[in-house]
């Protein structure tokens, strides 16, 4: 169950430059896995709502392509009988005539209206499952971005609090003459140097937050509940023909261009069809107009295709489904592109992975620890100092990114092969 929880303090600092370190609150905080992310996403977004809307409107195509012509009633009622001097002489001794006319489609043409309609809710289904997929490899993607930059910015944080620590000592030290006063302003410096790397986080968090709060439909602060056992659950064994398959069976885009190519084939048939012309029937009563009094008539109608046979219509039938099989072929070879080129980056985004979970251990954690005593303890250089928490943010800023890439590779073959394969 998804809980909103508040949140007095969330560990983020909104850091500006010439300004002291502010605790980032919010009003409440939505504490989420990527499982309950995707529920409350299909129970909110916009997009996706409207989308299922176009299905049901389609359907309703089908109900009406089902349904016949309707017959048409036609009464020709006395107006003004000059003879006799009466208007609206409709009575026995008067005049009034009635007809009815229904069309009868021949030549398939019903039928053929009902495939186009079948034809365009599977395209409008498919389009459907395309967005799904788009805003799920968004959503996923930015949960994951999202769940590292709050790492980043944690750990920023930390080495923020000790140098507010160590400057206000130095500080005191340097009035006394006992630190050199260049150090203190190399100290600073450096200070400041992670104020601004920590602000670029910042911001780059806030723009991914935005798109987590749209997709979702949500005012929260999103707090994604991520643990490394998720990051290492997208190294499965994949194979490239498989992934091809899967695309060429499931990738809705391209699945869109068949049913597309279909649809055009279908609308070459209907208007083949429309140069059969139709019938119309006719059963008429006539009360004194006619030959007869109480004349009583049944009437059949019927165009005949000397000069329009509906060429023009059927030949550029004929080109549009040309257009669409170039079209398909096209898609088709984007879609061998992609899986191939995303394919070989999500291999080499494992290996990067594997390595830096080898390289990475509490190695890091303990010297960070020992270069900061030693620091305080006099020890340690103040050069050694500034090197090495460089080397250590660029460390994890490449770990960070390393974890990041897994997470998009993978996404991408999901969203790239139509199907969820991670």
């Amino acid at each position: 169950m998804i809980k909103v929880i508040s949140a007095k303090a969330l560990g983020l600092f909104f850091v500006c430059l010439g300004f002291s370190i502010q605790n980032l609150r919010a009003a409440d905080t939505l504490y989420i896995n990527i499982k309950q992310a995707d529920s409350l996403f299909l129970k909110n977004n916009y997009s996706l709502l409207a989308s299922a809307m176009n299905i049901d409107a389609q359907k309703a195509q089908i109900i009406q392509a089902r349904l016949y012509p309707n017959p048409v009633f036609t009464a020709d009622l006395n107006a003004y009988d000059p003879e006799h001097k009466q208007a609206f002489h409709v009575n026995n001794s008067g005049q009034k005539a009635f007809q009815l006319e229904q069309l009868i489609l021949l030549g398939g043409k019903r039928k053929a209206q009902i495939d186009l309609a079948k034809t365009n809710v599977k395209i409008s289904e498919l389009e459907f499952q395309q967005m799904l997929s788009q805003l799920k490899f968004q959503l996923h993607s930015s949960m994951y971005f999202l769940s590292q930059q709050y790492v980043l910015i944690g750990k920023y944080n930390k080495q923020l609090n000790l140098l507010d620590t160590i400057l206000a000592a130095y500080d005191t030290q340097a009035k006394k003459g006992n630190i050199a006063l260049k150090d203190v302003v190399r100290l600073k410096g450096f200070y400041l140097n992670l104020n601004n790397e920590r602000a670029e986080i910042l911001k780059n968090y806030f723009e991914e937050l935005s798109k987590v709060q749209t997709i979702l439909q949500v005012n929260q602060v999103i707090y994604p509940l991520v643990s490394d056992q998720d990051f290492s659950a997208f190294i499965k064994p994949v194979n490239l023909d498989d992934l091809t398959n899967t695309a060429l069976q499931n990738r809705p885009d391209y699945l869109i261009t068949q049913q597309d190519k279909l649809f055009a084939e279908q609308y070459l048939k209907y208007q083949r069809k429309l140069a059969v012309p139709d019938i119309n029937l006719t059963g008429s009563y006539d009360q004194r107009g006619g030959a007869f009094q109480n004349q009583v008539n049944v009437g059949l109608s019927i165009p005949l295709p000397v000069w329009n046979r509906n060429q023009g219509n059927i030949k550029a039938a004929s080109y549009q489904v040309k257009q669409q099989e170039y079209q398909t072929e096209g898609i088709k070879s984007r879609l061998l592109a992609d899986v191939f080129n995303y394919y070989q980056l999500y291999m080499q985004s494992v290996i990067e992975f594997q390595k830096t979970e080898k390289l990475y251990n509490e190695d890091f954690e303990t010297s960070f620890k020992g270069i900061s005593e030693n620091f305080r303890k006099g020890n340690v250089s103040i050069l050694e100092f500034v090197d090495f928490f460089e080397a250590y943010n660029n460390a994890l800023t490449e770990i960070s990114r390393v974890k990041v890439q897994l997470n998009t590779s993978a996404e991408q073959l999901n969203l790239t092969t139509g199907k969820e394969i991670f």
